[in-house]
């Protein structure tokens, strides 16, 4: 009676083992799907992807302009802001081109190097704006990036899907499904243990 139990406790053991290595398989290949369709399409179309050194040649902070936070925005989400403007000088060609944060910043607002976030306190964002453009007067010399193909004739200051973060964004899906499959080949091994106990 008492083997009977173990042998039924065991089994149990085994199923929620089993269905806990599945479960956790079919979250890393979701978690894979969605960052194959979020961050590596992102990820694939940045064309700046050489590193390089850029040395500040101006800094200046224009009139306020608009700008909405994305296509298609309602009036109330345009938001006005000063317009900085930083301007560089590429170490490996000498050109004069202009600076933007990211990828998205080009694409929001070709004419300004930041865009900031929409906040309520416009006193804020200037203040940011200010720091962010006396950051750049202090240290002349930084680590940018630009397309070598020459599509794009300006640079960014960073990337927002840069190759260390794919990879660390791999690394979680990478260590679920591993983990999961782990859990479902020593399930495997030990009901063939069982079965083998069993016939002897």
């Amino acid at each position: 009676m008492l083997a009977k139990k173990l042998v039924t406790a065991q089994k149990r053991g085994e199923t929620r083992a089993l269905c806990l290595g599945l479960g956790m398989v079919a979250c890393s290949m979701m978690m894979y799907f969605f960052i194959g369709i979020t961050i590596v399409p992102f990820y694939t179309k940045s064309v700046w992807t050489t590193e390089t050194v850029c040395k500040v040649l101006k800094a200046n902070i224009k009139d306020k302009v608009f700008c909405p936070n994305s296509e298609g925005s309602e009036d109330e989400e345009i938001f006005p802001y000063p317009c900085l403007q930083v301007w560089v000088n590429l170490t490996n060609s000498g050109q004069e081109v202009m600076l933007y944060q990211t990828e998205d910043t080009l694409e929001r607002n070709p004419k300004c190097s930041y865009v900031p976030d929409k906040l309520e306190n416009s006193e804020e964002v200037k203040a940011r704006i200010e720091k962010i453009a006396s950051n750049f007067k202090k240290y002349q010399t930084f680590p940018c990036y630009y397309d070598p193909g020459g599509t794009q004739t300006n640079v960014i200051l960073s990337r927002l899907y840069p190759t260390k973060g794919l990879l660390f964004a791999f690394l979680w899906p990478t260590l679920m499904f591993t983990g999961g499959c782990l859990i479902i080949v020593l399930v495997k091994i030990s009901q063939y243990v069982s079965v083998l106990s069993a016939w002897q």
